[in-house]
């Protein structure tokens, strides 16, 4: 089973708020999840952003692979594999 972590979004429409889930890359971006880490707020001023630090290392140190946005999103909060 391939791990991925990436985005779930919620929230209003032209108003989006993001979690960021461990799921199954088959799933579907808002559907069945394993597991949320952190969330992911694009519409205040600065970004706002909350990880779970210990449950990343633990999914990246498991082989779980963050998707483009959310390696980002990593790097930012300095949490690195």
């Amino acid at each position: 089973m391939a791990v991925k972590i990436r985005l779930r979004r919620m929230g209003q429409k032209k108003a989006p708020f993001y979690r960021i889930i461990v799921a199954d890359s088959r799933s579907p971006r808002d559907g069945r999840f394993i597991e949320e880490i952190g969330t992911y707020n694009p519409n205040v001023e600065p970004s706002e952003v909350k990880i779970n630090a210990e449950l990343a290392q633990k999914w990246l140190s498991t082989g779980a692979q963050p998707t483009d946005v959310v390696s980002k999103l990593f790097k930012n909060a300095g949490i690195t594999k």
